[in-house]
């Protein structure tokens, strides 16, 4: 099936910043940073897949301006929220957050002129509390709480979003997460390929990437396969391939998988699962910035180290796309980096 552009006019009004300037082409307008993000390059990852029956890509999300895919939903939240009039001029935004939203939080409310409260579980880098607060960020850490713990950090953020007046971005239950990805990420993917591709594979923390790029791929080309990769010690295994959540444990790798079903993670897009252990994740991010020069981190080791098991199944037909989530810089201090 050919690819069919979006045209500019059907996009939602939050994804669509007004040029005020004319600019060469190639050339970034300078109305503001946020023009910069998305249309990231995809790019084969050659050295990895070498040998493999179908080429994997890699969308690199990790080149956004604030380092990760969460660039795209942090604007897509704030412009969708200002278009409906709830978000006011001098207004604290505070998101719960694994630090890449709240990285990519930090630099919209930088350019929009807003403050910012950034709630982390303890579990996250030093890397990501630091790089937050310099950007300018107040930043509160809770314990490694479970959900259903009234200390666990999303329900911190909602009961100081409440007791301070802040406006709660809510990127787990947030449709416009969902829509910047099925209206930008995946009709980017969709294009770059012209429409040639197997499969989609990628983890979830919100399930907004693997929501929106399953549903946009899965309306241009049915027959796609859209696969979660996911932590071993995460339950959505379990519940992508029976409906019922799996065994709880515990894992290293941050900002996917989870406990709890996100509202944002739309099971009806996903068609399977592959589970990675730690070591296998870490390792394939080594990899990726050994072999690749991707300087990526452990994430998109997840994700791509998904891909290559999807591909050696020999079930797919057609390239393989994974999601390269974000930079190393936010994981210097980790064991799996720093060693």
């Amino acid at each position: 099936m050919a690819w069919r552009s979006t045209a500019r006019g059907s996009l939602p009004a939050w994804l669509r910043i007004p040029r005020s300037n004319a600019a060469a082409p190639g050339i970034v307008s300078n109305v503001n940073l946020l023009e910069a993000i998305g249309n990231t390059p995809l790019i084969r990852l050659e050295r990895i897949d070498r040998g493999l029956p179908v080429p994997i890509y890699g969308k690199c999300e990790h080149l956004n301006p604030g380092g990760s895919v969460k660039d795209r939903i942090a604007k897509s939240i704030v412009l969708d929220a200002e278009s409906r009039g709830v978000l006011k001029p001098g207004a604290t935004l505070i998101e719960a957050t694994a630090g890449n939203t709240g990285m990519g939080l930090a630099l919209v409310a930088a350019v929009r002129g807003y403050r910012l409260v950034c709630v982390m579980p303890q579990k996250m880098s030093v890397d990501k509390r630091r790089a937050l607060k310099a950007l300018g960020a107040e930043v509160v850490i809770t314990d490694n709480a479970p959900p259903d713990s009234a200390e666990n950090f999303q329900h911190v953020a909602k009961r100081l979003a409440a007791e301070h007046g802040y406006f709660l971005t809510q990127q787990f239950e947030n449709p416009a997460n969902v829509a910047a990805h099925e209206h930008g990420t995946g009709e980017e993917i969709w294009q770059q390929l012209s429409g040639n591709m197997g499969a989609f594979v990628a983890g979830a923390g919100t399930g907004g990437t693997i929501s929106g790029v399953g549903a946009c791929l899965k309306r241009h080309r049915p027959g796609v396969r859209i696969v979660l990769a996911d932590p071993l010690g995460s339950r959505l295994t379990g519940w992508v391939k029976t409906g019922e959540l799996g065994e709880d444990g515990s894992y290293l790798v941050e900002g996917i998988g989870g406990s709890a079903i996100p509202i944002n993670l739309h099971r009806t897009v996903i068609d399977d699962a592959i589970q990675v252990s730690d070591e296998e994740s870490f390792a394939m991010a080594r990899r990726l910035i050994a072999e690749e020069g991707m300087l990526v981190g452990g994430s998109a080791g997840t994700n791509v180290a998904a891909a290559v098991k999807l591909a050696r199944s020999g079930s797919v037909d057609g390239p393989i796309v994974t999601v390269l989530c974000d930079l190393w810089d936010r994981y210097q201090s980790q064991p799996w980096l720093s060693e």
